[in-house]
């Protein structure tokens, strides 16, 4: 069977010299498919997408991405490689305009990025109808659409999406996954996590449930959904 496209295999690991935090846990994610990580909260969800992101210590595993090993790569390193990642928090320039952030994101770019600006604004047309605005000035979920397309900016292979829908209306949350799709339909890889399990499996590819940093449910988003256990101990009954 053909490896997936983007993998953490096996990853063991922590923060710096503080203790594992993950145990044998394996994320992985195909072309233009959506996986999610979900599980109870000190899961160690945002840790597996950190580790496979480069922001903390793998200590046993490996991190490979369209066959190569990019474990020792640093964060700025992976992006080069075609890896986009959006942090719950901090994730936009609040003092910039919406298309300033989005400039900001074609940074490591050395060619034309108009028609990527372009293809930004079409599948979130809020932000161009807003481009000249503060980002600090804008909702919680447009500034959610700002992160998102600062990250498309750099042309990833795959985006990884740090609990896109925090703090956001169940309107605002169903809309972002909208996007996420038609992203995912351009051939873009989508590694999300998200504590809103039920809505996120529902437009899942692939489904990994996570408990103290170890893999307990991998599947399909619908057998994760359809799993009465699963849908017993996470997705409340």
């Amino acid at each position: 069977m053909a490896e997936p496209f983007l993998i953490g295999d096996t990853m063991t690991g922590g923060y710096g010299k503080g203790p594992d935090i993950l145990h044998e846990c394996t994320i992985a994610v195909d072309k233009g498919e959506i996986a999610v990580i979900v599980g109870p909260n000190g899961a160690g969800k945002s840790t597996a997408m950190k580790a496979v992101f480069g922001m903390l210590d793998v200590r046993g595993g490996q991190v490979r991405l369209d066959g190569n090993d990019i474990t020792k790569l640093s964060p700025q390193d992976r992006v080069l490689k075609g890896m986009g990642f959006v942090p719950q928090n901090h994730n936009i320039f609040t003092t910039m305009t919406v298309e300033e952030n989005l400039e900001m994101g074609a940074y490591i770019r050395r060619d034309d990025y108009a028609e990527t600006m372009d293809q930004v604004y079409d599948l979130f047309p809020i932000l161009k109808e807003k481009r000249n605005q503060h980002a600090g000035e804008l909702s919680g979920g447009q500034r959610q659409q700002v992160a998102v397309g600062r990250a498309l900016m750099t042309q990833p292979s795959v985006l990884m999406l740090d609990e896109p829908t925090a703090g956001v209306s169940p309107i605002v949350m169903d809309e972002l996954f909208d996007r996420i799709i038609e992203v995912a339909r351009t051939g873009i890889s989508i590694l999300m996590v998200e504590q809103n399990a039920r809505q996120a499996l529902e437009i899942a590819d692939k489904g990994y449930v996570l408990v103290q940093g170890r893999n307990a449910y991998t599947g399909t988003g619908q057998e994760l959904l359809a799993d009465p256990e699963v849908r017993k101990s996470f997705l409340g009954g």
